[in-house]
């Protein structure tokens, strides 16, 4: 082992990450092309290998095929890390991917065999989001500034560990709940955006219901939905700008607290940036009837959302030790008699 900078495992680490940031991007294309059950065997497509690629066959053994890729290159960076790693936490957290990646695969499985059920589906979306964002962290890690850099104190270190955490727990939540209005066919349950049915609430009740359903068949020329889609859409549209209000505060708190730090003010300005950018894709998903391209995009943005969360809370947590605190209280000595 060795505590030098090793500029080929980083690499390798990084391609790591962008392989599996393709990977969300083919599972976003098969949602977003209903091609789950294209193929309805695993872990063969139609007992074979390689089935002719047509048609959503295309993306669901595409995916599979690029789930394979980064399987191996998981085990091979969590092989090399238990080698050539100094740090038993970077080791673990090289064992923590790639037992990821394998719950990610039997997942995935189960998925297809049982025919798309929405708790492992959801599961499964949310687990991708979690793998890419920790094979960003040991892309991070792994680098040179990473290794060279020594924490340093800082008043303000645990009011940022504190923005960012939140940051990333919104995020967090925010993709669980857009994982969940995927799987279960809620994407366009409310059709219009900004507002809901032409009103800040969408209806309630029995009424209410039968209303929407009334406006989708003659309005929209969609099909009906349950109360429950509404009401899952309308949660992923209260979350959105929950999660936006968080970022953007996690971000002017960056800007503020670190003058001239170009190590936080650059990822907190991309954080920034995508969160508005997924708001514009977000609306774009509606607008256009969940078109693929726009709908893949947004999936593939809220995982670089979380993942820049991520990297700055990683960050955070390394360069800035917190300060050293006097005791509020001290013991003056006693008096001795003479």
């Amino acid at each position: 082992m060795t505590t030098n900078y090793n500029p080929s495992l980083h690499r390798f680490a990084f391609c790591t990450a962008c392989a599996t940031f393709c990977l969300v991007i083919a599972g976003g294309l098969v949602t977003s092309t209903g091609s789950g059950l294209a193929v309805p065997d695993w872990p063969l497509s139609y007992g074979q290998v390689m089935p002719p690629m047509v048609g959503g066959i295309l993306y669901e053994h595409g995916h599979r095929m690029v789930a394979t890729l980064v399987g191996l290159l998981t085990a091979i960076l969590a092989l090399w890390l238990w080698r050539a790693d100094d740090r038993r936490w970077v080791r673990i957290l090289g064992l923590t991917a790639l037992g990821a990646v394998i719950l990610q695969g039997v997942l995935g499985g189960l998925t297809v065999l049982y025919l798309l059920p929405t708790p492992i589906s959801v599961a499964h979306a949310t687990i991708a989001q979690s793998f890419f964002s920790l094979t960003v962290v040991l892309a991070l890690v792994t680098s040179r500034g990473w290794r060279e850099a020594t924490a340093e104190p800082l008043p303000v270190a645990l009011r940022t560990r504190l923005f960012v955490l939140a940051a990333a727990c919104a995020v967090f939540l925010q993709l669980l709940l857009g994982a969940w209005m995927r799987h279960s066919d809620a994407g366009l349950a409310i059709p219009d955006f900004p507002l809901s049915y032409g009103r800040l609430l969408p209806p309630a009740g029995a009424e209410g219901l039968s209303w929407i359903n009334e406006q989708r068949t003659q309005s929209y020329d969609l099909p009906p939905v349950e109360s429950s889609q509404v009401w899952i859409h309308f949660a992923h549209r209260a979350g959105a700008l929950l999660a936006g209000l968080m970022v953007m505060a996690c971000g002017i708190h960056t800007f503020r607290a670190h003058p001239g730090d170009q190590r936080f003010r650059e990822p907190a300005l991309v954080m920034m940036m995508l969160v508005l950018v997924q708001f514009l894709l977000g609306a774009l998903t509606v607008w256009t009837g969940k078109g693929v391209q726009i709908a893949t995009a947004h999936v593939a943005t809220g995982a670089l959302l979380f993942g820049t969360c991520v990297f700055i809370a990683a960050r955070s947590f390394h360069l800035h030790a917190l300060p050293a605190t006097e005791p509020e209280f001290s013991v003056s000595p006693q008096p001795t008699r003479t």
